[in-house]
């Protein structure tokens, strides 16, 4: 039985690839509810789980094309379901929290820091100390896995080769290294 599922999933997807919308409108159904209630849990708000499971199908769609069906295809939805969120987050800027993401950009931070009046100098200093000591609370290998990426600009080639594991091992881990992560933040800005 999951065989056949598994088998009438693929069919779909191809259809989809060659564009036929029907196709991918039953995908969506099949995914739907797994994905909203993903983000429910993550947002606790139903209207932007919603707006986000939308944009996560209309993302799927745009991108049916980089599929690989060597993965499950519910993977690869949830992965891009997981990836909305975190920009959702990132761009609603839960409390005073920086993303990792922000402070990567700042390659140069102490430069930036100097020419800062005093106060956003220390407002600065605070985001990337909360930052750190966030990142200090992350099992080593996710702590290392983002290190290198974030903080040193490794690409997932570089990181796999330096940490001896495939790049598939480095991604799952930095997926859920970033996951931890907007757990931790959620959770600390939680009233």
């Amino acid at each position: 039985m999951q065989k056949e599922a598994e088998k009438i999933g693929l069919q779909q997807i191809e259809q989809a690839r060659k564009g036929d919308v029907s196709a991918f409108n039953r995908l969506i159904e099949r995914y739907y509810e797994g994905i909203l209630h993903l983000l429910k849990q993550r947002l606790g708000n139903v209207a932007d789980a919603e707006d986000l499971a939308q944009q996560t199908f209309a993302k799927a769609f745009e991108n049916l094309g980089s599929y690989s069906s060597k993965y499950a295809f519910s993977t690869w939805v949830y992965s891009i379901a997981n990836n909305c969120c975190i920009d959702f987050m990132r761009k609603r800027r839960i409390g005073s929290t920086v993303s990792i993401e922000k402070l990567v950009e700042d390659e140069d931070f102490n430069t930036k820091n100097a020419q800062l009046n005093p106060e956003e100098t220390m407002i600065a200093e605070q985001e990337m100390m909360e930052a750190s000591l966030l990142l200090d609370k992350l099992k080593p290998q996710y702590r290392r896995i983002i290190e290198l990426r974030y903080l040193k600009g490794y690409a997932y080639e570089e990181i796999a080769a330096e940490q001896n594991m495939p790049i598939g091992t480095v991604k799952t881990h930095l997926f859920r290294a970033k996951d931890l992560l907007v757990k931790m933040i959620v959770a600390k800005h939680k009233p």
